[in-house]
């Protein structure tokens, strides 16, 4: 993550590994990932041609699979990193059945939100789907995993109660 330093890498998933940058200036952020990751395994540079026209690199480093991903935009308003923490938020709350699910779709070859959509049943478009979760709070969320089959994590009113009594005694 040094040789990133200077574009504010945030680690947003699990494999490949997922690293979303602040690219503000898409061909410094070119330069820096060619000088650094270059010669690893199977590096791949490219650069899409949508709006901002981000940069995104693949290689494999010490055995891992790798993607830097770098826009124009800084990383909170970035889609990827809205996406992974409504995805955090969600595994949170959904406990390990959820975790399970989720894994179950990402062995069967979804991608990361589309294994969400679907063990969760939103309709359209997996990747605005996650984006319009984001804006829920943790009642919402909760509401939405318990309409899918799991429980979310949630304290009860009560154990809520007796946790803050504790505190004054």
């Amino acid at each position: 993550m040094r040789a990133l330093a200077q574009f504010d890498p945030h680690l947003v998933g699990t494999l490949p590994l997922g690293i979303v940058c602040h690219a503000a200036e898409p061909d410094a952020f070119t330069a820096a990932l060619w000088a650094a990751f270059s010669g690893e395994t199977a590096f791949s540079l490219r650069q899409w041609t949508i709006i901002d026209r981000p940069v995104i690199a693949s290689f494999t480093a010490h055995g891992w699979p790798f993607q830097v991903f770098g826009q124009k935009k800084p990383v909170p308003e970035q889609n990827g990193w809205r996406h992974f923490i409504a995805e955090r938020r969600l595994l949170r709350l959904g406990g390990p059945t959820f975790r399970a699910a989720i894994m179950r779709e990402r062995s069967r070859g979804a991608k990361t939100e589309p294994a969400f959509a679907t063990v969760l049943r939103l309709t359209g478009d997996p990747y605005v789907a996650l984006l319009g979760l984001e804006r829920c709070d943790n009642g919402g969320l909760n509401h939405l995993l318990v309409r899918a089959g799991f429980g979310g994590n949630l304290p009860s009113t009560s154990d809520f109660i007796h946790s803050h009594v504790r505190l004054f005694q």
